[in-house]
C-alpha cells in the first residue's frame, strides 16, 4: 500500500475524477504525509529543472495611416514610442479610471518621458489631446475578434495551444510539469485598487536584460530572443520560482512560477493547512493568554493582546509598513490609527461595541461593528487617550514585534494562518448545521454557498457588483415567472383531471399520479430557483473564491461531497479540482480540520 500512494504522489496526482472518489485508507494518506513531512524538512526543492523560459509579449505594431491622433483639434505623427502609449491611454477611456486626475497626471508625466523633444514642445496640456480615433479603432478590433468564424477561433485556439505547449512545461525531477503563467506582462499603464497614488503610471515592456532564469545546472539553458541576453542565470534550489524580474511601478518581484496543479505547490497547500490544523490544538491555550494581558500593567503587553484578538476574532492582516506616497493608504490591525476606530459603550441594543473603518489589503474598505469584550473594551479608551486621530492606535507596536510574538507562541504561526484556521473552522461548523442529508443536490450545494459566504464575510472578501448582475437577476427572475406560470398551469390540469376522475368514480389513474409527480417536480424547481435568487442577490458583493482558493482547507469541502454524495464539480471547477488533486486522497467522508 505505501508503495501503491507513492507512485500515487511521483505521478502528480494527474488523474482528478470527475466525481468524488471512493474512501481510501488512512494508512495511505499517513504514508503520503510522512513523504511530504520529510521533504519539508529539507530546504531543497529539486534536483532538475529545465524550462524554455518565459515567452515574451510581441513587439509594438503601429497604428494604420488611418487611425490619427490630434493636438488641440490637429492631427499630430506621432514617434513610435510615443505612439505606443498613447494607445495605452486610448485603449482605456471607456474606463471610469481614466476620467481620475492622479491617473490622468501620472500617464501625462510618464507619457512625456517617452516623447521626442520636439513633441514634448507641442504636446503640452493632457487636456487638448484627442484619442478617440485610436479608441473607436481598438474597440472595433475587439469586436472583431468577437465576431471572427469559428474556423479562424479554432486556427487562433490551435496556436495559442502551440505556444503552451512550447513555453508552458517545464521538467522538473524527470516529470513534465505545467507552469502556471509563462507570459511577461505587456506595456500597460498602471490601475491599481482605489484611489492608488501610482495609478497612470507606465508598465514598462519587459526585457529578457530584466530577467534572472532559474534551472539546474545540468540542463540546457533557454535561449533568449535573438540579439538579447539574460540579467542572470542562477540554479537555485531551494525556490520553486523558474524566472524572476523587478516590476518598476513599485519596485517588486514578478516570477514565473509552476501552476498551481504541480505537486510542489500541493505539498506547499497541504503544508500550509497542517499548520493551521496545529494551531487547532493550542488556539484555547492562546487565547486565555491574550485574554489575561489585556489586564496587564505593562501597555506594550495589553496592545499586543488586544492586537492578537482582533487578529483572531476578526481575521485582521497584521498590517506592514510602507513608505509615504509609494502606495495607497491601506493599513492593518498594527496600523490602526486612532481615525479608524470608533467606541460605542451601548449600541443597537449591545454593549461595548467598536466600529472600524479603514482602507484594508487592495484598498477594499472594511467597515464592521462588532461587539467586544468589557476589557478590550477599556484597553482601546486608554489606547485612544490624549491621541490625535492620526496617530498610531498600538503606538507600543509593531509588525515586527507583534510576528515575533506568533513565533514564539508556535513555530510558523502568522496571522495569515489564524485566518487560515478561523476560516477553515467556520466553513466546518457552518457546513454541519446548514447541510440535511434529505435536501437535493441543488439545496444542498446552496448550503455550500452560504458557508462560503459566511467565511468571504468574516475575512471581509468584498467585491464590485458584476455589471452584468442586474441583468442575470432578470433573467433569473424571467425564469421564475415562467416556472410559477407552469406550477398555475399544472395545478388546474390536476384539479381536472381529478374532477373527471370523480365523474368516473375511479380515483387511481395513472394520468392523476402522473400529473401529481408533474406539479411535485415544477413546484421543487421552482422553490429551487428562488433560493438561487435570494443567494445570489446575498453573493453579489461577496468575493467566494478568494477564500475557497487560499483560505479554506479543500479536504473540508472534499469529505463534505463524499458524505452527502455531492457531485465534487458542483463545488469546484476543473481548474480548482487540479490544483487540489492532492486532498482528494487525504479526505475520506469523516475527515475533521
Amino acid at each position: 500500500m505505501l508503495l501503491l500512494w507513492l507512485r500515487v504522489l511521483r505521478r502528480r496526482f494527474q488523474h482528478v475524477p470527475r466525481r468524488v472518489p471512493c474512501r481510501h485508507s488512512s494508512r495511505g494518506a499517513k504514508a503520503s504525509r510522512a513523504g511530504w513531512e520529510e521533504r519539508n524538512k529539507n530546504s531543497v526543492k529539486w534536483k532538475q529543472l529545465e524550462h524554455k523560459g518565459p515567452y515574451f509579449a510581441p513587439a509594438y505594431e503601429p497604428l494604420p495611416d488611418g487611425v490619427r491622433f490630434f493636438y488641440d483639434g490637429k492631427p499630430v505623427k506621432l514617434s513610435l514610442a510615443a505612439e505606443e502609449v498613447a494607445t495605452l491611454y486610448g485603449k482605456m477611456l471607456h474606463l471610469e479610471c481614466t476620467t481620475k486626475e492622479v491617473f490622468r497626471r501620472n500617464f501625462f508625466s510618464d507619457w512625456r518621458k517617452e516623447m521626442t523633444a520636439e513633441e514634448r514642445k507641442v504636446i503640452t496640456h493632457l487636456d487638448k489631446c484627442d484619442f478617440m480615433e485610436i479608441h473607436r479603432y481598438f474597440m472595433e478590433r475587439t469586436e472583431a475578434r468577437r465576431t471572427l468564424p469559428r474556423e479562424q477561433k479554432q486556427k487562433l485556439k490551435e496556436e495559442a495551444e502551440e505556444l503552451q505547449q512550447e513555453f508552458g512545461y517545464c521538467i522538473l525531477d524527470g516529470h513534465r510539469e505545467k507552469i502556471g503563467n509563462f507570459k511577461t506582462e505587456p506595456p500597460g499603464l498602471f490601475r491599481g485598487r482605489g484611489d492608488h497614488p501610482k495609478m497612470g503610471m507606465l508598465k514598462r515592456r519587459i526585457m529578457p536584460e530584466d530577467v534572472v532564469i532559474n534551472c539546474s545546472r545540468d540542463s540546457k539553458v533557454p535561449e533568449p530572443p535573438s540579439g538579447h541576453q539574460w540579467k542572470e542565470v542562477r540554479s537555485d534550489n531551494t525556490v520553486t520560482w523558474l524566472a524572476a524580474w523587478t516590476e518598476n511601478i513599485q519596485n517588486s518581484f514578478k516570477y514565473i512560477i509552476l501552476n498551481p496543479s504541480s505537486k510542489l505547490k500541493g505539498e506547499k497547500d497541504w503544508q500550509k493547512y497542517e499548520v493551521a490544523r496545529r494551531l487547532k490544538g493550542i488556539v484555547d491555550k492562546i487565547r486565555a493568554q491574550y485574554q489575561a494581558d489585556w489586564k496587564s500593567p505593562e501597555m506594550k503587553k495589553r496592545q499586543l493582546a488586544v492586537a492578537l484578538y482582533f487578529i483572531d476574532k476578526l481575521s485582521l492582516r497584521t498590517g506592514n509598513e510602507k513608505e509615504e506616497g509609494e502606495t495607497a493608504d491601506t493599513v492593518g490591525c498594527c496600523s490602526l490609527r486612532v481615525e479608524h476606530v470608533l467606541l460605542h459603550e451601548k449600541a443597537d441594543g449591545q454593549e461595548y461595541v467598536v466600529e472600524l473603518d479603514f482602507l484594508g489589503k487592495d484598498s477594499i474598505r472594511y467597515n464592521n461593528r462588532v461587539t467586544v469584550e468589557k476589557h478590550v473594551f477599556q484597553n482601546l479608551q486608554h489606547f485612544m487617550e490624549d491621541k490625535d486621530p492620526r496617530d498610531n492606535l498600538f503606538d507600543a507596536l509593531t509588525t515586527a514585534s507583534l510576528n515575533r510574538h506568533l513565533q514564539d507562541l508556535m513555530e510558523g504561526l502568522t496571522a495569515k494562518v489564524f485566518r487560515t484556521y478561523n476560516a477553515s473552522i467556520t466553513l466546518q461548523e457552518q457546513l454541519r448545521v446548514l447541510t440535511r442529508a434529505e435536501d437535493s443536490i441543488t439545496s444542498k450545494v446552496l448550503a455550500y454557498n452560504r458557508a462560503n459566504r459566511a467565511v468571504a464575510v468574516l475575512c471581509n472578501h468584498q467585491r464590485a457588483i458584476p455589471k452584468t448582475f442586474e441583468k442575470s437577476m432578470q433573467k433569473l427572475q424571467q425564469k421564475i415567472e415562467a416556472k410559477k406560470a407552469q406550477v398555475a398551469e399544472a395545478r388546474v390540469e390536476l384539479e381536472k383531471v381529478k374532477a373527471d376522475l370523480r365523474t368516473l368514480g375511479d380515483s387511481k389513474s395513472k394520468s392523476l399520479l402522473q400529473k401529481e409527480r408533474q406539479l411535485m417536480k415544477l413546484e421543487e424547481r421552482l422553490a429551487q430557483l428562488h433560493m438561487q435568487a435570494a443567494d445570489k442577490e446575498a453573493n453579489k458583493q461577496v468575493a467566494l473564491g478568494t477564500a475557497k482558493l487560499n483560505y479554506l482547507d479543500p479536504r473540508i469541502s472534499i469529505a463534505w461531497c463524499k458524505k452527502f454524495q455531492v457531485p465534487i464539480e458542483k463545488i469546484y471547477s476543473k481548474t480548482q479540482r487540479e490544483r487540489f488533486a492532492w486532498a482528494f486522497n487525504l479526505a475520506d467522508e469523516d475527515f475533521e480540520f
